[in-house]
């Protein structure tokens, strides 16, 4: 179980919106792959106003919509079958990817690898069309494909840019999952080193 990525949603600041106080939360964001849906619901606790998630899974698009309504999000967050992104444009949008890419051999394996590195360049080339003016894309991801050597931080920097993106700021923090300590575990000398980050990412 990994959670150390809900605390820096929950902790980043809020882009600057045309008429809105800084770091007042937007009218509208978007959540892209919403799996479970937590991220849409964080994003609502905050105080965003309305909030559309989207996935192709059928499995993870009827658990977040169960998520969204138990704990009584769902005024605020509209859980929708789309690829990658839904219409129209966002001050927020934000995308938590399968953080290594590895081929799929089990449908719940989709949430962990990302063949190619699909999902995450999908997200960075798309962001841009869908961003408003001065908006935001919020990308979280851990850099344990880098020590697993399948994806360098300089491929990481090449596609935000070819993407008309550049990085705003970053906010970093370490796993504290079991694993990350336990010396006996076969990733171990990666996961020692490994830092999740939420890339704050504007237009460039």
């Amino acid at each position: 179980m990994r959670g150390e990525y809900i605390d820096l949603v929950a902790k980043a600041p809020f882009p600057a919106t045309p008429g809105g106080a800084k770091g007042a939360p937007p009218e509208l964001a978007f959540e892209i792959g919403a799996g479970t849906g937590v991220l849409a619901i964080l994003l609502a606790r905050r105080g965003v106003a309305r909030i559309v998630a989207t996935d192709m899974d059928p499995r993870a698009l009827a658990c977040a919509r169960e998520n969204v309504a138990n704990l009584g999000a769902a005024t605020q967050v509209e859980v929708i079958e789309a690829d990658m992104f839904p219409e129209g444009r966002a001050p927020l949008v934000v995308c938590n990817p399968p953080w290594v890419p590895a081929e799929v051999n089990a449908a719940i394996e989709r949430a962990v690898y990302d063949p190619g590195s699909a999902m995450l360049r999908a997200f960075l080339a798309g962001l841009a069309a869908h961003l408003t003016p001065g908006g935001e894309g919020w990308l979280i991801l851990s850099d344990l494909a880098e020590h697993l050597a399948l994806r360098t931080r300089d491929e990481l920097l090449g596609w935000i840019a070819q993407a008309g993106l550049r990085v705003i700021a970053r906010q970093d923090t370490r796993p504290v999952h079991p694993k990350a300590g336990d010396p006996r575990d076969p990733l171990f000398l990666a996961r020692s080193k490994e830092v999740t980050s939420l890339w704050r990412l504007g237009t460039a």
